[in-house]
């Protein structure tokens, strides 16, 4: 798959040196504790609001009675165990691309199982990684200001204090992420888990103010509070799918831990716990009444009140944490798959290739999170925003899944259509569920999802059409080397290393070359780097070196979209097979254009602006494929598009 890039005649590849990434052999121990700080803060958090705001929406018609409590535990049960332990566990994370998870994962395997490369698969795989970017700027929001709340119970005092509290915490937490996770990363996991075993801890305790929880497993007391109670069911169902917020992290991380330690998390720590703590938060809200309003930290006895807010605040920023380094992640692969202009990514790490910042997504999430605090001040408020993007997001998983088990995995057409219907209606009906709360606060994921989309639509339309329009003007490639090899103009002694999108055409710089200069190198590469629908390349599959004559040579150089491309390091490999250069006499030649939006145009004027703006935005080409700054030669063009 390659791709046009703006700024520069050439492709962009990977995004995490996957083939140069040390690998570390974890104990198996040691990559279980990891997935619960990584994998499971997001839906490790959703006690503290999940069932608080179930059992409100619950309410909202005038009272809650017995038979309502036990439906809303019974309808929390089965979303946890049909979403996540036969949805996710048992079927998504068998959908690995080489290793590697996530919606762009997820969509380039559909997409990779047609030879044409549909652009439909490629919109929806858009739209997924849209609705990511919305639950990403919700969950820091609300997972830090419900936990912070908890000091409410604690001192009601500190009520005026709860927003600016929030605020300082998640300030921090942005501030400090260009200096890497590596440290914290340590301390995430015990954390996490001493955070499950309080929480099935305090569960278990409270189980007993009334075991008649317990019959809450049995599917028919959702289905009665849904039949009785028509007026709110819709509502409810809306809340009780915050339980579930999280789970599409299972996926996404997958290519950090593995399927094995991430389900072996799932179903001897996190399930269990998480099952203890909303049938314990029932049964104490069955014998205390009065304790509805928030009965997640009203259930801690005096003692560890305190320590559990303080265990809560450190579990959400870790959650938080989480997401943020997701979107990092995200961003990265859209960026290799050219959903996203070339983003600066700094590395944090010297030994993991897979920690990086990005300091325009950061900033961006930031400047979002703190208005969505500032704006809702209550994470009650933030909850009616929160699970329309997740819902959506699963959907587009449900969707580009049933390609892969068709397609990839050759099941019967009418097994794939049974199992995906299923998910389906479980999809659907959440989704219908949260579209509700579009007025009440949902709009503000959707905004972000859709400036998103936008974006990314306008990016890939645009490369697109710049493509075709330089397309027009280019001159072939062996057409300019038989010239050459003719009638060589002077020729000076060195390597020169062009870089093109199009190994077929002449690059834009090597005609303004000669043009100008009316000199040639003794050695000519013509180079092309492209990015594989997988996340890994092997390195016997990098480089493709095809001679043209005596005075140029085409390289192509292949990247998978998790890995981030060093030409120069990359080039050593095409030594080895037998091409010859000094990386101190090579020049490195770029073409770089200057866009202007033409009077006439396939795009909307507004959309040919964005474009033109996106473009400018671009990180430089030298330092994203890490060129010696000293070796780059830079042409300037203007196109009209």
């Amino acid at each position: 798959m390659s791709k046009q890039q703006i700024g520069d005649d050439y492709d962009i590849a990977g995004s995490a040196a996957a083939g140069e990434e040390v690998h570390h052999r974890e104990t198996f121990p040691v990559l279980v504790i990891g997935a619960l700080g990584v994998v499971y803060g997001d839906i490790g958090t959703s006690p503290i609001y999940a069932f608080r705001e179930a059992i409100h929406a619950a309410s909202s018609d005038g009272g809650l009675i017995r038979a309502d409590v036990l439906g809303i535990v019974s309808m929390i049960f089965w979303a946890l165990t049909l979403i996540v332990t036969i949805k996710y566990v048992l079927f998504v994370l068998r959908a690995d691309n080489d290793g590697e998870g996530g919606i762009l994962s997820l969509m380039a395997l559909a997409r990779a199982s047609y030879k044409t490369r549909p652009t439909l698969i490629l919109s929806i795989g858009i739209i997924g990684a849209s609705l990511f970017y919305g639950d990403a700027v919700i969950t820091p929001a609300i997972s830090v200001l419900s936990a912070v709340e908890g000091l409410e119970v604690v001192a009601p005092a500190l009520g005026p204090y709860i927003v600016p509290i929030t605020l300082v915490i998640l300030l921090t937490l942005f501030a400090v992420q260009r200096f890497g996770t590596a440290r914290m990363a340590i301390v995430f996991g015990p954390i996490t888990l001493i955070w499950f075993l309080a929480l099935g801890f305090f569960g278990l305790w409270h189980l007993f103010d009334d075991l008649s929880i317990l019959v809450s497993v049995n599917p028919y007391y959702g289905f009665d509070y849904v039949v009785r109670n028509p007026g709110t069911a819709f509502a409810t169902i809306g809340t009780v799918f915050l339980a579930v917020t999280g789970a599409e992290a299972l996926y996404a991380d997958l290519g950090h831990f593995g399927r094995r330690p991430i389900v072996t998390a799932w179903m001897w720590i996190v399930f269990p716990c998480l099952l203890l703590n909303y049938f314990g938060q029932g049964a104490f809200v069955l014998a205390h009444a009065e304790a509805a309003k928030n009965p997640f930290f009203e259930m801690f006895p005096p003692w560890a009140l305190l320590p559990m807010v303080l265990l809560a605040t450190a579990a959400t920023v870790i959650a938080s944490q989480a997401v943020i380094s997701g979107a990092y992640s995200l961003s990265r692969q859209a960026v290799q798959l050219n959903l996203l202009p070339r983003l600066t990514i700094e590395h944090t790490s010297e030994k993991q290739s897979g920690q990086v910042y990005l300091p325009r997504v950061n900033f961006f999430l930031g400047l979002v999170v703190i208005l969505l605090v500032l704006g809702f001040e209550r994470s009650t408020n933030l909850a009616a925003a929160y699970g329309i993007a997740v819902t959506g997001n699963m959907l587009v998983t449900t969707t580009l899944l049933f390609i892969v088990m068709s397609r990839i995995w050759k099941w019967r057409l009418w097994v794939s259509v049974l199992v995906t219907a299923g998910f389906l209606i479980i999809d659907i009906t959440f989704v219908g569920a949260n579209l509700i709360k579009v007025i009440d606060g949902g709009w503000a994921s959707l905004v972000v999802a859709i400036v998103i989309v936008i974006v990314m639509f306008t990016w890939v339309r645009g490369s697109r059409q710049l493509a075709a329009k330089v397309r027009k003007d280019e001159v072939p490639l062996d057409l300019i080397a038989n010239k050459m090899a003719q009638s060589p103009p002077t020729l000076v002694p060195g390597t020169a290393v062009f870089l093109t999108g199009d190994p077929a055409s002449s690059p834009a710089a090597l005609l303004h070359s000669l043009k100008h200069y009316k000199v040639l190198h003794e050695k000519n590469v013509i180079l092309t780097v492209v990015t594989a629908a997988s996340p890994v390349v092997k390195k016997n599959e990098r480089a493709r070196i095809e001679p043209i004559n005596d005075l140029f040579v085409r390289v192509t150089l292949t990247f998978g979209y998790m890995e981030q491309p060093n030409i120069p390091r990359t080039l050593a490999i095409c030594r080895q097979q037998g091409l010859k250069f000094d990386i101190m006499t090579t020049s490195f030649f770029l073409s770089r254009r200057s866009l202007k939006a033409a009077v006439r145009s396939e795009m909307p004027y507004w959309q040919d602006r964005l474009f033109i703006a996106l473009a400018h935005t671009a990180s430089d080409a030298t330092e994203y494929f890490q060129i010696p700054t000293g070796r780059v030669v830079e042409i300037g063009t203007q196109v009209n598009i």
